[in-house]
């Protein structure tokens, strides 16, 4: 067998940011935070944005569910607030169209829930209903208007009017009355029971289960809803509730809307030549269909921060999950869960960022810092066998699939690995029940690369 020959990972050519030391080991470190993540659907979900930053950034763990890789999903336009850059707003800012999208989806809750066609518009138009914004004029003036106005007939080279050039706020604040209407409205004459304005943030979301009561809309386990209302409870909060009042907070959008087109009055040349003016105007409303992005963690990623770092806790339900119930629980979840993590385990600790190697056909896929730096440095296969090496092969390949799987894996410049995971032969399935087993387990690493005739021949003819 001829000794593998260690490839330089490849760099990536555009980097966007830096690189953050990893997690601190042990609680006492200076900057130890512990984390919370919730088991939904059999997957391990991190709503709060401090443990999504906290858990991406060092380390690289998860998946943000709306993105590609890190969670940076936003529901503003790019190119609508490029757009709008001079009126200096905080607030995101979506097109119409996108707008209505999230109103068709309300609107589809609110029918699952058992509400008429008419009730249903005459909530949406209550709860979509155009909010006033405060703007400053130029020289220091307040003007209060429900939108920014754009004319011009190029849109995408006209300024805005002087009036309305800078916002001042960063969130609309209703006043108390307008909540109690807004309360009322949403809550359908009164009803506590029904959640009309539910949203709804993940993929793994039921939507079936659309109704909460009027004393704590964010009690139930799960995505949140809210109904404008404000949720009573005690001053001191924890972390959990917390995050839920966040959700169930209304979130306030400006959307681009187009009037009728007409005459530009100002502009003697377009009455000459007969063009046509189109209008537009940033007009605040509330979003009626939230969409929250959350931080997803692979089972071997989730039991290696709360086993090895001991940084995270895991609840299902209301009560946290201990090690050995993790351990038992993914193992029933995805049968080959042990042997996955114990090579994820190794790897990690080797300095390793391995990550789930699905899309190539493999279970991991190992980075050098990580995937923001460096390609994909290696494909791994990981399996458990005896001392003889010999056991039931999760993954038994032959000639055929092996070549194809090398294949696959090259034309994407990575190399194949096999991870062979030895287990002695006198231990039981007792010891595997615990993850104490991974001491007495040793690692077997084999490069598989494609043997080219033509090369080995002409090193021969060097020598």
């Amino acid at each position: 067998m001829a000794e593998a020959v260690f490839h330089p990972p490849r760099r990536k050519r555009r980097v966007f940011e830096s690189y953050e030391s990893p997690f601190p080991v042990g609680a006492g470190a200076k900057d130890f935070r512990m984390c919370q993540a919730e088991i939904i659907n059999n997957n391990v979900v991190v709503r709060n944005p401090e443990d999504i930053e906290q858990l991406y950034n060092k380390g690289y763990f998860g998946k943000g569910i709306l993105s590609r890789s890190r969670p940076v999903y936003s529901i503003s336009d790019p190119s609508l607030v490029a757009k709008w850059q001079g009126a200096n707003v905080n607030m995101p800012i979506i097109a119409s169209k996108k707008y209505q999208y999230h109103v068709q989806w309300a609107k589809s809750i609110l029918r699952e829930q058992g509400f008429d066609d008419c009730s249903v518009t005459r909530i949406l138009e209550n709860y979509t209903k155009p909010l006033e914004l405060p703007f400053l004029q130029e020289h220091g003036a307040e003007q209060t208007d429900n939108s920014c106005n754009r004319m011009g007939p190029n849109t995408e080279n006209t300024e805005l009017p002087r009036q309305s050039s800078t916002y001042t706020g960063n969130v609309v604040a209703l006043s108390p009355e307008d909540q109690d209407e807004g309360c009322k409205e949403a809550c359908l004459e009164g009803n506590p029971e029904s959640d009309p304005v539910a949203v709804w943030g993940s993929q793994e979301q039921e939507r079936g289960d659309l109704k909460e009561g009027a004393e704590g809309p964010c009690q139930k386990h799960g995505f949140p809803g809210h109904c404008g209302c404000k949720a009573k409870g005690s001053a001191q909060q924890g972390p959990c509730e917390m995050i839920k009042s966040k959700e169930c907070a209304p979130e306030y959008v400006l959307v681009q809307e187009e009037e009728e087109d007409g005459l530009c009055p100002e502009d003697g040349s377009a009455h000459a030549q007969g063009h046509v003016v189109k209008k537009e105007k940033l007009v605040c409303r509330r979003n009626p269909f939230r969409i929250f992005e959350y931080l997803q963690l692979s089972l071997e990623e989730a039991f290696f921060l709360v086993y090895a770092l001991g940084c995270l806790s895991i609840y299902y339900g209301e009560e946290p999950l201990t090690i050995v119930k993790l351990w038992e629980f993914f193992s029933e979840v995805k049968p080959n869960f042990k042997t996955t993590y114990m090579a994820y385990h190794y790897f990690r600790s080797r300095g390793w960022v391995p990550k789930v190697g699905l899309k190539y056909g493999t279970d991991l896929l190992l980075y050098r810092k990580g995937p923001a730096f460096y390609h994909a440095s290696y494909s791994v296969i990981a399996e458990l066998v005896d001392d003889n090496f010999e056991g039931s092969l999760r993954r038994p390949l032959s000639w055929k699939s092996l070549s194809g799987l090398n294949r696959t894996t090259v034309n994407a410049s990575k190399e194949l690995m096999l991870c062979y995971l030895i287990r002695p032969s006198d231990m039981s399935e007792k010891e595997m029940s615990t993850p104490e087993c991974m001491k007495r387990i040793k690692v077997q690493e084999l490069i598989v690369t494609r043997w080219v005739s033509s090369r080995e021949r002409s090193e021969q003819d060097e020598l």
